[in-house]
């Protein structure tokens, strides 16, 4: 039952992606501006625009076009970057680990603290501090990533200089590395050097993408709990003797994590899609802000590479989503 819903979904994406494709394909084709005049000099003869117009299959018909990027899609083609003059391919290899160890850290830091907000809000029900907690959750919740980038910038970069304000990594370090998972690479390869400066980069980049997540979870969750609370079952363990931690720790959480989860994933999503403004801020080499260069640039190829990779990415969380929340749903995994 799980294989097939599995294959029906990978099916799903495959036209879902194909959607995508043809819609931004033709998106990026009747929107005002020429790549090509960007390129050439003032001085350009009609034979050199032509020329050029030709070397990146700009001359033909709009379906033409499509049909000759797709198939070389099909065989790991992206077709070569109109800008910077390399391999679509290529670029996103390099830039694409880097966002997403940026966004998997943001997701952690999420968890861990929306996780223990909720849980410390449902111990502190009908008390005086639920309104405090619930408050201050709502100020994260309605503060967007980019306003505590600006906030962090100023305030831990340039007011109390703690962390460094751009880039991934220091440039007078000499490191080599084999791929480009430079924080997972520098911890099993024990630079631990390394790791902390790559960390220090990631700080405030982390911060301002996972605040706003661990509130949205910090919500969700205390919500979930509350009600889980005041069931029989809770009811019944609570005449036993169990502690109040416990109660929430044991039996509520349990049952409280799957809608959490199935957010979670969404908002994720949203995470990966907001770090384009976030990288940009903090001139962090990942992704998005290579996005906002292309975007910029009109540089068609490198922007239909990274739509297909921000929707590959989405379908894939989603698909993972979907069988964390089966895995802790018994009743949806043989439904």
């Amino acid at each position: 039952m799980i294989a097939v819903s599995i294959l029906n979904r990978l099916i799903m994406a495959a036209i879902t992606l194909f959607g995508v494709a043809v819609i931004v394909f033709v998106l990026l084709r009747v929107v005002p501006g020429d790549p090509i005049a960007m390129m050439i000099s003032p001085g350009a003869s009609p034979a050199d625009i032509a020329a050029l117009r030709a070397h990146y299959g700009l001359d033909a018909s709009l379906a033409t076009q499509f049909w000759l990027w797709l198939k070389s899609v099909l065989i790991g083609d992206f077709g070569t970057s109109i800008s910077l003059k390399r391999d679509v391919l290529s670029l996103l290899g390099e830039r694409l680990p880097a966002t997403l160890e940026l966004a998997f850290a943001a997701l952690v830091l999420a968890v861990l603290l929306g996780g223990s907000v909720a849980i410390i809000g449902t111990l502190a029900r009908r008390t005086i501090f639920e309104p405090v907690i619930d408050s201050l959750n709502g100020l994260f919740l309605a503060v967007p990533d980019f306003v505590w980038a600006l906030a962090l910038v100023l305030v831990l970069g340039v007011l109390f200089p703690l962390f460094p304000l751009s880039g991934r990594i220091d440039p007078s370090i000499d490191a080599q590395f084999a791929t480009p998972f430079y924080l997972i690479e520098s911890l099993v390869t024990f630079r631990f050097g390394i790791f902390a400066d790559i960390c220090a980069h990631m700080v405030m980049p982390v911060l301002a993408l996972g605040l706003p997540l661990a509130a949205i979870i910090a919500r969700v969750l205390k919500a979930a709990l509350s009600e889980a609370m005041v069931q029989d079952y809770i009811l019944l363990a609570k005449l036993k003797g169990m502690s109040e931690l416990r109660l929430v720790l044991q039996e509520a959480l349990r049952n409280a994590v799957g809608p959490t989860i199935a957010l979670t994933g969404v908002q994720f999503t949203f995470l990966i899609g907001g770090t384009v403004i976030v990288e940009r801020i903090f001139a962090y080499p990942g992704i998005g802000n290579m996005a906002i260069d292309a975007v910029i640039n009109r540089d068609l190829p490198l922007i239909q590479g990274l739509v297909l990779v921000f929707g590959a990415l989405f379908i894939l969380v989603n698909l993972a989503v979907d069988l964390l929340v089966a895995a802790f749903n018994p009743r949806l995994a043989h439904g």
